[in-house]
């Protein structure tokens, strides 16, 4: 029995033997570079039952184990090589310059810019001009600014004539923004014209109306931005809105940015105040030095606001002129109502629209609108069945229908809040 051992061991010996030998003298076989601690001889044969995954079985021989049923060259068993290390051919320069060209990052070479203040950004396979003041400007923001926009000439084309009342201000603005901005060249050094306006008064008496004209006569780029566009939940996205806001206005210059509800955004400072609401209040007075100090910029800020004395006073300071908008007088009254009734279906005498104007006292621009609507509309609820009525067939609105609607349509603004105004325009205002 042990002789018969031997003999089994022997054998093994000599076909491992000859399997190193074979697997060196593989076409292609260049020996691992050695490692600390690593043998530096040939790779041993996987034992047999160890199979991955990817590498079938290979039986080891010159001949591929062709020459017998036995095994391999003649041994007297197969020897059958599982995970047999696979060896990359030998490295060239040739190769290795292929390799560095195919493994190569790919980097966009850059374009000389198209203007004097242009650049080139590539989106979507396109090139597309880009103006330097928005290279660090997210395309995302700036295409939901661009996106609250009126273009020059489509904003309505917005009249002083189609604003009732409101003498004082329309003199105003037109001489502190709509002249500088038409003739330039007149009004530089001390004649600068102001780059912040803020209107203030009770809501409806037409604040945005008036923006929206300036914006008219002095041919220009509106944007008309809400509070909440400029805010976030996500920390730093309000201050890149801000600062996304005025590089694109800068870019649209002449241009005039109209932020409603302005004292949302700039209520004073506390102590117990959100780090976010102050980091945003610090860019927006950062981009409004920006456009005060640039000579260059032809931007316009307006800010609109029912409760001017919660701003604070560093933002309160960058509006050098702060327009008071009051509740329309007994003429614009009488102007505005002759104005809604123009194009409906009324029997009204020239006497019975101005006892209207005599109830209509402490009535907003808007609560006029509203009562319009409502005495409007009493021809029709008067009917019992209105799928019998003909359009035809609907009466004219009389002085009783304005009776009722004035029973149901109140003033909007309370005499305290008039108080308020009264008192603030005493202390602040510049243009009254």
């Amino acid at each position: 029995m042990e002789t018969e051992a031997a003999q089994r061991r022997n054998e093994f010996q000599t076909g491992r033997e000859k399997l190193l030998a074979d697997t060196t003298n593989l076409p292609g076989w260049r020996p691992a570079a050695p490692t600390n601690g690593s043998n530096t001889g040939p790779p041993a044969a996987a034992p047999p039952g160890k199979r991955t995954r990817f590498n079938p079985p290979a039986i080891v021989g010159p001949n591929n184990g062709t020459d017998g049923d036995d095994g391999s060259n003649g041994t007297p068993f197969g020897f059958y090589a599982f995970n047999r290390p696979q060896a990359p051919p030998a490295p060239s320069l040739q190769n290795c310059y292929s390799v560095a060209g195919t493994n190569r990052k790919k980097v966009a070479t850059p374009v000389p810019p198209s203007g004097p203040a242009g650049s080139r950004r590539g989106q979507q396979g396109q090139d597309e001009v880009v103006d330097e003041r928005l290279r660090n400007v997210d395309p995302k923001m700036v295409e939901m600014i661009e996106g609250e926009m009126v273009p020059r000439g489509q904003n309505g084309g917005v009249e002083w004539d189609d604003i009732a009342g409101l003498r004082h201000a329309k003199a105003a603005m037109t001489q502190a923004i709509i002249w500088p901005m038409q003739r330039p060249e007149l009004f530089t050094g001390l004649r600068a014209p102001p780059r912040g306006v803020l209107l203030y008064g009770p809501p409806g008496t037409g604040k945005t109306l008036i923006a929206k004209a300036i914006a008219a006569q002095c041919n220009t780029d509106f944007f008309s931005i809400s509070a909440s566009t400029l805010t976030s939940k996500w920390v730093g996205e309000g201050e890149k809105m801000m600062r996304a806001l005025f590089a694109v206005a800068r870019v649209h210059q002449p241009a005039v940015i109209f932020i409603d509800e302005i004292d949302s955004l700039l209520t004073a400072r506390s102590d117990g105040e959100n780090e976010g609401s102050r980091r945003l209040k610090t860019e927006f007075l950062v981009q409004v030095d920006g456009c005060n100090t640039n000579g260059d910029d032809r931007v316009l800020l307006i800010g609109a606001t029912n409760r001017p004395h919660e701003l604070d006073e560093a933002a309160r300071r960058r509006f050098t002129k702060m327009l008071y908008i009051p509740l329309p007088d007994r003429d614009a009254r009488k102007q505005l109502l002759n104005h809604l009734l123009g194009k409906a279906n009324h029997r009204l005498t020239d006497e019975e629209i101005s006892m209207i104007c005599d109830r209509t006292e402490g009535y907003s621009g808007s609560d006029i609108h509203n009562l319009c609507r409502d005495a409007v509309m009493c021809p029709i609820t008067s009917v019992t069945d209105i799928s019998l009525l003909d359009a035809a067939e609907i009466r004219a609105v009389m002085l009783q229908d304005f009776e009722t609607a004035m029973g149901r349509v109140k003033p909007t603004v309370a005499p305290r809040d008039l108080e308020m105004y009264l008192k603030f325009e005493k202390e602040f205002g510049s243009l009254r």
